[in-house]
C-alpha cells in the first residue's frame, strides 16, 4: 500500500501493543470487593452436595457454609447472599420455616454472622419461594394466584426475623408490588433502621433461573410469568426503579445479568445509588458447560463474562465464581 505522509495518523493498535500497555490503559477494572457470593445451606446434610446442574456449586452444611464464607472475607470478596434449603417436609403453602427464628436460613444468618462479624457484608434471600409447597415467591389465593398483599405481610415478617438473625443486607426477589416500602417499614418498627435493603428492582422471568431450581430445591411447578418482568419489555424497569427508590430501596438489581445489559446501563445511568447486576446459574452453567467440553477458554470467559457486567454499570456483581475471582484479582 503507498504510504501518503503520515497515513494513518490514528492508530488505536499503539494502545493494545503489550500486557503492561493493554492494563494501563484499560477502562474497566474488576476488583474483589467488586463480588459478592451467592451460596446454598440445606437442612438436614451432614455432606456439602454437589448441585448437578451447576458443576463446582454445592448446597452446603452449616459447618461448610462458615468455611465458604471465611474463604470469600480472605479473599477479599465484599459480601455473600445467603439461599436457605430446608427439609421437604417442612415446606407449606404459607413458608412458615422462612420466618421461624430456628429455620435453616435464619439459623445460617447467625453462624455466618458469628464468623465474620462486620468484615463480610451478610446478605439475606428475602423471598418463599424455597419454603413453599407449591414453589411460588408468595402465597395463594383461593384461586391458586399469588395474592401480592397477603405476602407482604408475610415478606415484613421475614424481614424482621432475618434482621434479628444478624442480616446487615436483606434482598427482597419476589417481584411483589409495593414490597421495599413494606420491608422498610417492618424493618424500622422493630429497631433495624441500619439493616439496608438490596431491591431486586429488574428481574425477568428466564430461562436462565433453570439450575437454580435444582440449587434450592424448588417445588414450583408452572412459572413465574405474573409477577417477574416480561424479557421482551425494558421501559417498566425503569418504572420498578422509580418505586423502588421512592420507597426506600437502598442499593437495586438486575437480574440476570448477561443477557440484560442494555437494562443495566439503563439502571446504571438512571440512578445515584449503588446498582447491583447477579449473574445467574443459567449463566453459570453455560460457561462451565461449554468449558468442560473444550469449547471456550473457561478462565478467560469467566473474566470477559464479569468484565462486561461490570462495563456496563454494576458497581457490584453477585457471581458463584467470586471467591475464585477474587483470589485472581
Amino acid at each position: 500500500m503507498t504510504k501518503y505522509g503520515s497515513f494513518p495518523g490514528a492508530r488505536p493498535r499503539r494502545l493494545r501493543t503489550t500486557p503492561a500497555m493493554r492494563r494501563m490503559v484499560a477502562q474497566t477494572r474488576l476488583h474483589p470487593a467488586d463480588l459478592i457470593l451467592p451460596a446454598f445451606v440445606r437442612e438436614g446434610i451432614s455432606a456439602p452436595v454437589e448441585i448437578g446442574a451447576m458443576p463446582g456449586v454445592v448446597q452446603h452444611t452449616r459447618d461448610s457454609l462458615k468455611k465458604a464464607a471465611v474463604e470469600a472475607m480472605e479473599a477479599g470478596v465484599s459480601g455473600i447472599m445467603l439461599f436457605g434449603v430446608p427439609e421437604e417436609e417442612k415446606k407449606d403453602a404459607a413458608g412458615t420455616v422462612g420466618t421461624d427464628p430456628d429455620g435453616i436460613l435464619q439459623v445460617a444468618l447467625r453462624d455466618v454472622r458469628a464468623e465474620v462479624g462486620d468484615d463480610l457484608i451478610v446478605m439475606s434471600d428475602l423471598c418463599l419461594d424455597e419454603f413453599t409447597d407449591h414453589g411460588h415467591c408468595g402465597v395463594l389465593d383461593a384461586q391458586g394466584r399469588v395474592d401480592n398483599d397477603a405476602t407482604l405481610e408475610r415478606y415484613a415478617e421475614m424481614a424482621q426475623v432475618q434482621a434479628d438473625a444478624g442480616a446487615h443486607v436483606v434482598g427482597p426477589s419476589g417481584m411483589m408490588d409495593g414490597q421495599i416500602g413494606v420491608i422498610r417499614d417492618a424493618l424500622d418498627q422493630v429497631g433495624h433502621e441500619d439493616v439496608s435493603i438490596l431491591a431486586y428492582t429488574v428481574k425477568y422471568s428466564s430461562a436462565f433461573f433453570g439450575p437454580f431450581r435444582e440449587a434450592v430445591g424448588s417445588s414450583l411447578k408452572g412459572d413465574r410469568k405474573t409477577y417477574q418482568q416480561d424479557p421482551a419489555n425494558s421501559r417498566e424497569s425503569l418504572r420498578e426503579l422509580a418505586l423502588d427508590l421512592e420507597e426506600g430501596a437502598d442499593m437495586v438489581m438486575v437480574k440476570p445479568a448477561g443477557p440484560y445489559l442494555d437494562i443495566l446501563a439503563r439502571v446504571s445511568d438512571a440512578v445515584d445509588v449503588p446498582v447491583a447486576a447477579y449473574q445467574i446459574s443459567g449463566e453459570y452453567s453455560m460457561i462451565e458447560a461449554a468449558a468442560q467440553r473444550g469449547w471456550i477458554d473457561r478462565d478467560q470467559a469467566i473474566m470477559e463474562s464479569l468484565t462486561g457486567i461490570k462495563r456496563a454499570g454494576a458497581n457490584m456483581i453477585l457471581t458463584y465464581w467470586a471467591t475464585e475471582v477474587a483470589r485472581k484479582l
